[in-house]
């Protein structure tokens, strides 16, 4: 049997429940997903599970509790809505009065690779496969941890429950809660396993800047003389497939921390984006949507032959993959790495305006750090149309990030300066013009951009400033046309790109007011010129 930890769930108030399974692997996950009727086994052994309508984050369902411990450190706002001590202690009556007689699946594991800051939780789920989805995005606890394993920090994932918002005080049915003081996540009304890892995410961004570890809503990987490159990006803007580069050692795909040690993944596990994923374009996370123990989500196959199909969006965009980091044969095992030689900002501009790589200087860093920007054609989030839409999310990960903007701004500024480190803007968006006009940059051309950076032989290129961000932009790339370089000379009239622009530039001013009071003067001056 798999071990079971000696402090049970009764400490979570939890009692007469059905079975209890504690810590099962890959093989019993799968069979109870079977025999519960889960999901679905496909071609070469991936098991592929549907969320209902639910399929993308619930982002207006967040909430945290306001209780003395935390609620002077919390940024309250759009982002971090308080919720009542009263109405979650009468929700979480109910929620366990829903589990009396229930089944529940636990999963004991880690957040954090370094050890200096490794967060054992707990994950418990009443569905076989959310267990699944935990065992393969956390750290695994190794077989003599289980049993003194005691959590830091407990989700308990009860999509089946639905809330009632006229009396717990939720906008719907569905909701994902926060409780710093009690250390506790109540997730109900939703399926969408994105919750469970995001939760946790959010803990992390509250707990560990207080230690002055900077926290991330990046990817990162390093090169064969150990140069660390970190990514931030916003969903669908290429965190996870540029990343994920055969020449590179990946060191995790979403979550990181960079301590006065270096860089270190939260997880143990990646969650890919996989609409129209290609072996050509990505072959290792193609791969990825092939082997035992992957989890596709809402991914559509054929009831016959049970192969998959990858370019069929008709339950959602946001198809999802999630697998062990270790299904990447170029994985890191340690899940951790050196100081960053290089950061990278990525963009998916849809008006075709951010130019497809750029210079940036410290201040102009923490200018597009703290705004988060790129644009969004539907997919990732509820209620998003087909027209391209300018999203701004602080820290490119505002709805994780517990504490203020500007908390976070400051520790990447100290590391910067610390490290001398490289920044730059890359927009994996549209050139040529908008969406609709424009196409969007072959993801061979970003490539080739990144490695040029990377390799430090884009610094020997000269650069020109364009006019409306103050961007330095190089005149040439190795194996880039020249002519994409610059946005403007991609556009067909130059006075439709810059009547563009500055409705663009116009969007970050407006978007900037908010942090303005809080920021020093020259971040603010790294803004839009126009």
């Amino acid at each position: 049997m798999p071990l079971q930890s000696h402090y049970g769930i009764e400490n979570h108030g939890i009692t007469n429940t059905g079975e209890v399974f504690w810590n099962f692997n890959t093989p019993r996950l799968y069979e109870e997903i079977i025999k519960r009727r889960e999901g679905s086994v496909v071609h070469l052994g991936p098991v592929v599970v549907r969320t209902g309508h639910h399929t993308a984050r619930a982002a207006n369902e967040k909430f945290i509790v306001k209780e003395p411990s935390s609620e002077k450190n919390i940024w309250w706002g759009k982002v971090n809505r308080p919720f009542e001590e009263e109405r979650f202690e009468s929700l979480y009556l109910r929620l366990m009065a829903y589990l009396q007689g229930n089944d529940l699946f636990i999963q004991d594991c880690f957040a954090g690779a370094n050890p200096e800051f490794r967060m054992p939780i707990r994950v418990i789920t009443e569905t076989a496969w959310h267990n699944l989805f935990a065992r393969n995005m956390f750290i695994q606890a190794r077989w003599e941890e289980l049993e003194s394993h005691i959590p830091e920090f407990t989700v308990l994932h009860v999509p089946h429950f639905h809330a009632i918002p006229e009396i717990d005080g939720t906008h719907s049915e569905a909701f994902i809660i926060i409780h710093f003081g009690k250390k506790l996540v109540i997730i109900g009304g939703t399926a969408y396993a994105g919750e469970i890892k995001k939760s946790i995410f959010t803990i992390l961004n509250y707990l560990l800047p207080q230690e002055r570890v900077m926290t991330m809503h990046s990817s990162a990987n390093f090169g064969e003389k150990g140069d660390v490159a970190i990514f931030f990006g916003l969903s669908g803007t290429g965190k996870t497939t540029l990343s994920t580069d055969p020449s590179r050692k990946l060191i995790g795909d979403d979550e990181h921390g960079w301590s006065d040690k270096g860089v270190f993944n939260f997880e143990g596990g990646c969650y890919a984006k996989a609409i129209h994923l290609s072996k050509e374009s990505e072959p290792e996370i193609y791969e990825c949507t092939r082997k035992f123990g992957t989890i596709l989500e809402n991914v559509a196959f054929n009831i016959d032959t049970r192969r998959i199909d990858l370019d069929d969006a008709s339950l959602t965009e946001n198809t999802r993959a999630a697998y062990p980091i270790t299904h990447i044969p170029t994985a890191e095992r340690a899940k951790m790495g050196g100081h960053p030689d290089n950061i990278i900002m990525l963009t998916a501009d849809a008006f075709g305006i951010m130019p497809p790589i750029s210079r940036l200087t410290p201040e102009q860093t923490l200018y597009h750090f703290v705004s988060g920007y790129t644009s969004k054609i539907g997919g990732t989030e509820i209620g998003l149309g087909k027209e391209p839409q300018a999203t701004f999310s602080a820290c490119f990960g505002a709805p994780f990030m517990a504490l203020h903007p500007y908390a976070y701004a400051q520790l990447l500024r100290e590391k910067i300066l610390k490290h001398n480190v490289k920044c730059w803007l890359v927009n994996t968006g549209w050139v040529g013009g908008p969406y609709g006009v424009g196409s969007r940059i072959k993801l061979k051309y970003t490539r080739q951009m990144i490695n040029a950076a990377l390799s430090g032989a884009l610094e020997k290129s000269s650069f020109a400033e364009e006019n409306v961000f103050g961007l330095k932009i190089p005149k040439e790339c190795q194996d880039v046309p020249g002519e994409i370089l610059n946005p403007v000379q991609t556009w067909k009239k130059k006075s439709d790109y810059m009547e563009k622009a500055k409705e663009l530039a116009g969007k970050f001013r407006e978007n900037f007011q908010q942090f303005a009071d809080d920021c020093e003067s020259e971040i603010l001056e790294a803004g839009p010129k126009i």
